[in-house]
């Protein structure tokens, strides 16, 4: 039988990023308390698991509050490495770089994005500086089309160089948000 459950919701505390969504029953939320790290119950296992207990990454415990009607927990932590199990710092960053992300750590065989790491963080930089110089020369000469495509692909080998770095796109966005203050 599956206990009761309740969402919690992992906020970076420092940053104030969403990295994940999972569930909390009785003993989830009192071995969080008790330990300072972040303790869910698995739907799929069905099971309680401490996060990082396989990968590593653990979620350290800043702050823990219920919400008005006690039916979802909000968690800001510390993360001590991915929160998604892709490998990405968020489970809500973008889908491609989710994807490119998965990639980077599985490695499939077959993955154009695994071949582009393989080659290394030469190969990955000048694939991105091929595909800038190509979405310059469609925003100048090209149709709208030509140009949208071009952005795409400066975007995707963008992440893949990213990965390859070993950096997530959030610090990307941390960038940009700094800037925009």
């Amino acid at each position: 039988m599956q206990p009761e459950l309740r969402a919690a919701i992992v906020q970076d505390a420092a940053t104030e990023q969403v990295l994940m969504l999972a569930w909390m029953d009785d003993d989830a939320l009192r071995l969080t308390r008790e330990t300072g790290e972040a303790h869910f119950w698995s739907r799929s296992r069905r099971r309680l698991w401490r996060k990082g207990e396989t990968s590593g990454n653990t979620l350290a415990i800043e702050e823990l509050r219920e919400d008005c009607d006690g039916d979802a927990i909000l968690l800001r932590v510390r993360a001590g490495g991915a929160a998604c199990h892709t490998g990405s710092a968020s489970c809500f960053a973008p889908a491609l770089w989710r994807t490119v992300a998965e990639r980077a750590l599985t490695r499939p065989e077959g993955s154009y994005v695994a071949q582009l790491l393989d080659d290394g963080v030469g190969a990955c930089a000048r694939k991105v500086g091929e595909e800038g110089l190509e979405a310059a020369l469609a925003a100048v000469g090209e149709s709208d089309e030509r140009l949208v495509s071009e952005i795409a692909d400066l975007v995707f080998h963008t992440y893949v160089l990213l990965a390859a770095r070993g950096l997530d796109v959030a610090a990307v966005e941390r960038e940009l948000a700094r800037r925009e203050r």
